[in-house]
């Protein structure tokens, strides 16, 4: 039976030693970028980015502990400028001066690793907060995240730091580090079971490991496919940002703008701010509908999406709540016109199809006198007002929307 006061399995059996460490070989491999920093004992700020449970904040402790540097870990979530402003304070302690020993040599500590986890939930302040302490070498960081730093993190930090892309674990990835799970609560599934711990883990191995656990606490060590279908069922399903529900709740709320229900808009936006899903996720998706589905039937939607997005980089939660639901009951009560979007597809589509079709003559830069001579930016029938390629000539992408009502 699980000692269930004990730590987690996946925090139980978390490697210390890149020897030990399971899957991300295109990382850790001989010669590979995180070996040779452990190698040569010069770590470096990153960024590793990849979905839950493929080795992120492992790696990032056992960088930490292959170069005996000072670890310290720090959760967007909860953490912010105070927590960070002790680290660096210890990390940068003033060096007390020995008046008899002037020139005795005081060899520096090197600087610790701050493991930021979640690095995308921090604002620009936050991060802003960061860049100079990361640019002045008193600490080196290692943020980990799942959504794309290219959005989540200030260009600046990210001028200053590797980004790493983390892949799911394979199955044999996943099979192994299972096999260490069930060593360590000494139990022994069948294979059957094996086999459906690494299919439900589909590339996340503390999901797996967290599955195995509670199954060999519920049915006393017996992990069996019935036994860990019970313990899946019976766990309490939340909002998860890579799973069905979050992809199925951002959808609905897509769909209640669209739709023009304000309402409902609001009560799917709640729900995900309550769950805790990024706000600039959220913002995001406004800025897009603004154009995709408001598009020119009210074109100070942009304006407007993009002020949302921004207050919500700058302020963050909770009060960026406000702002998300003002941008909600804006795209929702908006008209709607789709004649920009899909003007620009039906053109993306003939470019496809017809490729790089010459540029009329009157349309081209003359820069020389053999382009002169050869009729380039000289108009010869101005009574033809096409500008299109000669074999689109007569193509009409773009029907304004109707003022009157919403498209």
């Amino acid at each position: 039976m699980t000692d269930l006061s004990r730590q987690p399995l996946p925090d139980r059996i978390r490697p210390e030693r890149l020897e030990e460490f399971i899957g991300q070989a295109h990382l850790v491999g001989a010669g590979k970028p995180i070996r040779k920093m452990i190698e040569t004992q010069r770590p470096q700020s990153m960024i590793l980015w990849g979905p839950p449970g493929v080795g992120k904040t492992t790696l990032a402790r056992i960088v930490a502990h292959g170069t005996g540097r000072d670890f310290y870990e720090l959760s967007a979530v909860s953490a912010g400028k105070d927590e960070m402003r002790k680290i660096i304070a210890q990390a940068n302690p003033d060096v007390p001066r020995d008046l008899f020993n002037m020139h005795e040599t005081v060899t520096p500590k090197p600087a610790p690793i701050l493991f930021l986890d979640e690095i995308h939930r921090f604002n620009k302040a936050q991060q802003d907060f960061l860049l100079p302490h990361v640019e002045a070498g008193t600490i080196v960081l290692i943020g980990a995240t799942t959504e794309n730093p290219s959005f989540e993190v200030i260009a600046a930090l990210l001028s200053r730091s590797r980004v790493f892309t983390l892949v799911a674990l394979t199955d044999d990835d996943v099979r192994q580090i299972v096999e260490r799970g069930a060593r360590e609560l000494a139990v022994t599934p069948d294979a059957d079971g094996i086999d459906f711990l690494v299919r439900m883990a589909a590339g996340d191995a503390r999901q797996a490991l967290n599955l195995l656990e509670t199954t060999a606490s519920l049915y006393d060590g017996a992990i069996t496919v019935e036994s860990l279908t019970n313990a899946l069922q019976s766990r309490f399903l939340r909002y998860d940002k890579q799973g069905e529900e979050h992809y199925d709740t951002i959808s609905a709320f897509i769909k209640s703008m669209r739709a023009s229900d304000p309402d409902a808009a609001l009560h799917y936006l709640a729900r995900m701010v309550y769950a805790g899903e990024d706000p600039k996720f959220i913002a995001r998706r406004l800025v897009i509908f603004a154009s995709e589905d408001v598009g020119m039937a009210d074109p100070s939607a942009l304006t407007l999406a993009n002020a949302v997005f921004r207050a919500v980089e700058t302020i963050g939660y909770p009060e960026c709540q406000i702002n998300l639901a003002q941008g909600t009951v804006y795209m929702a009560s908006a008209p709607k016109s789709r004649a920009s979007c899909d003007a620009f597809f039906s053109a993306l589509d003939d470019v496809t199809r017809h490729g790089d079709l010459p540029v009329p003559l009157k349309l081209r830069n003359a820069p020389t006198a053999l382009m002169q001579s050869l009729g380039y930016g000289k108009d010869d029938a101005p009574d033809d007002r096409s500008l299109l390629p000669e074999k689109l000539r007569g193509t009409v992408y773009y029907q304004p929307p109707k003022r009157s009502e919403s498209e």
